[in-house]
């Protein structure tokens, strides 16, 4: 919008004006949370929503700053400070018998039911953390079997080096996409194999360090080394996932992994090879609980968009719908205070039977916790970490 000399002079000549200073990183928002017009979940959704880069991510930001998760958490502030209120009242009076019989009964009954809502509010999944920071989907498997082909071809650009020689990729390659509108956090790794080069095996290390903090594998193997039979076939694969991708994890352990995490079985270079009933195939895979076979070829782009396809709706499952049920978790913090928030709510019943002050005194921890959420209670500490991610101005 033309030369900076004339921005340049304006903003020197209102330098020179008393008590005019230049706008800091987030400093109006500040001062609408200060003025109380905005909580601190309502001023992070209105930083997700300035960093928001998919229609998912913008729809949840709208709803946080809408004041859905505040609302949330102030519903249960209110009902704490209802169970506290009573138990302070029974502390002071029931020696005046002027309350009523039972009222620490009802004050339990509460407490519990508040507890088993957060605790559900936890057990979320991370879906509102991954539908903010990204899912992240790992491409794992041998050396040559076409894991950089894949994500060049997901990412519709060259962003990994394909050679013919093994071992090309020593190092995580990560780029962002948006797929179906949701956002994901992409990293082609280090082909798996015995090697006695340092530098690789160092890609190797990198790689399964990537594959414990996976959300989504896509492991890939070449087709062209798969049995033609489907029993040696089903073996094979499970093989496969188990040494190569697993490290020769126990029977156990493989499947607590596969059922952690969402994973994908491609079977690139299929336009080379016959391979055996793909649908006899995935139906033995499925009896031993291995993950969905796709067979493509990311030569010729068969089978692409059905493994897209499928992509797309296990990155849709981890993050939910944004607008349907209770607003998720979106930040770590929101998780720390929540978590403690239910300690302190079953320290509660541990006291309750030895001496209901310390009890009250869990009620109070637990409703500062929930105040620290929101910024109604001690949340000096947090602002600054808070506000310093916006940008100047807003």
């Amino acid at each position: 919008h033309g030369g900076s000399a004339v921005i340049s002079g304006v903003l020197n000549a209102l330098g020179q004006l008393p008590c005019l200073h230049p706008a800091e990183a987030g400093e109006f928002t500040k001062r609408a949370f200060l003025n109380g017009k905005l909580d601190l979940t309502e001023v992070e959704g209105l930083g997700d929503l300035i960093q928001a880069e998919t229609e998912a991510q913008r729809r949840q930001a709208l709803r946080q700053m809408a004041g859905d998760l505040g609302q949330l958490y102030g519903r249960w502030s209110q009902r704490l400070i209802r169970c506290l209120a009573h138990v302070e009242a029974y502390i002071d009076f029931s020696e005046d018998d002027n309350i009523e019989e039972g009222i620490l009964t009802v004050v339990d009954n509460d407490v519990n039911l508040l507890q088993t809502e957060i605790d559900g509010h936890l057990r979320d999944s991370r879906q509102g953390e991954r539908l903010r920071n990204g899912v992240h989907v790992v491409i794992a498997g041998a050396t040559n079997a076409g894991k950089s082909s894949l994500l060049n071809i997901i990412c519709q650009k060259p962003a990994a080096i394909v050679s013919p020689i093994a071992g090309t990729t020593r190092d995580i390659v990560e780029t962002a996409l948006n797929i179906g509108g949701y956002p994901i956090l992409l990293s082609d790794t280090a082909g798996l194999r015995e090697s006695t080069d340092i530098i690789e095996q160092e890609g190797m290390r990198r790689a399964r360090e990537r594959l414990r903090q996976a959300d989504i594998v896509v492991a890939v193997v070449d087709a062209t080394t798969l049995p033609s039979d489907q029993t040696d076939a089903t073996h094979f694969l499970q093989d496969y996932l188990n040494e190569m991708i697993l490290e020769g994890s126990d029977v156990q352990q493989v499947e607590s992994n596969l059922r952690e995490r969402g994973w994908i079985l491609v079977c690139n270079k299929s336009d080379l090879t016959q391979a055996p009933d793909l649908n006899r195939l995935q139906a033995a895979l499925t009896e031993r609980g291995l993950p969905q076979l796709c067979p493509l070829s990311c030569k010729t782009g068969n089978g692409f968009e059905h493994f897209l396809c499928v992509l797309s709706e296990k990155v849709e499952k981890m993050c939910g719908n944004p607008l349907v049920g209770n607003p998720s978790l979106t930040q770590t913090r929101h998780r720390l205070h929540l978590r403690k928030c239910s300690e302190d709510l079953a320290q509660y019943h541990g006291y309750r039977e030895l001496d209901v002050v310390l009890a009250a005194e869990q009620l109070r921890m637990a409703l500062r916790q929930l105040g620290k959420i929101t910024g109604k209670i001690g949340a000096e500490e947090i602002l600054d970490v808070i506000f310093r991610d916006f940008c100047v101005g807003k």
